[in-house]
């Protein structure tokens, strides 16, 4: 099963190329603050899971006619491992990888969706990276998960990126401007995608395959990510990790289009355009 948010914010269930509106069916308020319409859904999904496969032969519209927005805006938290593929490490000439660093928090406000533009800062002289992760959207939470129960805590998968300002400042700070986490364009369900611990992630820039890598090379995988966070904090339904970005990062640009795709799971393409505000001091510095 697949759902995500669309338009002004109702809830989708994708079905082949079309999307239905299941919003009412599952009683979310889109007008409600915080948005955690969709956390509810996650966490009592099972509740839901026979109204929405009923719902799967009702007509829905067009996916191409409406704008995707990140499935889960009211993520608590969104956890990242930073260096988490070895050749990643090499690239970035790093020894010490994510089995010894743990992980670094994005905000959710960083959270966009496949049908938003990714804004760059107007701060001069910085290079601004893109970097291609599996996301792994928590559904059952708890504390000390043991990683032979993972599966009993995740609802399901999604693409992301991670958009990073190049420099020596705090890494939060550089990867926590608005539109700077693109999640989408969809969550499937962990039950449809089966097995995670081997999917191909891949990532272009203008039609040039950047990054094209296998989680099977993760240097934490998925039960230790789940494990090492839960020993250090509460997961909650709708919390996301991202997993870590492979070899092959790199430069973005106003004016061009990023495609991220994983296998089984989705794919979505996003316009980079230039903003005009994010002018932070601790970038004025080379």
């Amino acid at each position: 099963m697949k759902l995500t948010r669309f338009n002004q914010g109702q809830i989708g269930l994708v079905v082949d190329d079309r999307i239905i509106d299941v919003t009412t069916l599952l009683g979310v308020d889109v007008n409600e603050w915080p948005q955690v319409g969709m956390n509810r859904v996650i966490a009592r999904f099972e509740s839901h899971r026979a109204a929405l496969e009923s719902a799967k032969s009702l007509p829905g519209v067009p996916l191409s006619s409406v704008k995707l927005l990140t499935p889960v805006p009211g993520s608590s938290k969104v956890i990242a491992y930073p260096i988490n593929y070895h050749d990643h490490a090499a690239e970035m000439d790093r020894n010490v990888k994510a089995n010894q660093l743990g992980f670094f928090l994005k905000p959710p406000s960083s959270l966009c969706g496949a049908g938003e533009p990714i804004v760059l800062p107007a701060i001069e002289g910085r290079r601004i990276d893109h970097e291609c992760e599996l996301a792994i959207i928590i559904g059952k939470g708890g504390r000390d998960i043991q990683r032979e129960r993972w599966q009993e805590h995740v609802f399901g998968y999604s693409c992301l990126m991670d958009i990073v300002v190049r420099g020596k400042e705090e890494r939060v700070a550089r990867k926590a401007y608005d539109t700077f986490c693109p999640v989408g364009p969809w969550i499937i369900t962990a039950d449809e995608l089966g097995d995670p611990t081997q999917l191909q992630g891949r990532l272009w820039v203008n039609d040039e395959l950047r990054q094209d890598a296998n989680t099977r090379d993760l240097i934490v995988d998925i039960p230790g990510m789940i494990e090492m966070a839960s020993h250090i904090m509460m997961l909650e339904p709708g919390d996301i990790i991202a997993a870590g970005t492979p070899a092959g990062v790199g430069p973005i640009r106003p004016g061009d289009k990023v495609r991220i795709e994983f296998e089984r799971v989705g794919s979505m393409t996003m316009d980079v355009v230039q903003g005009t505000g994010g002018k932070a001091s601790i970038f004025a510095q080379a």
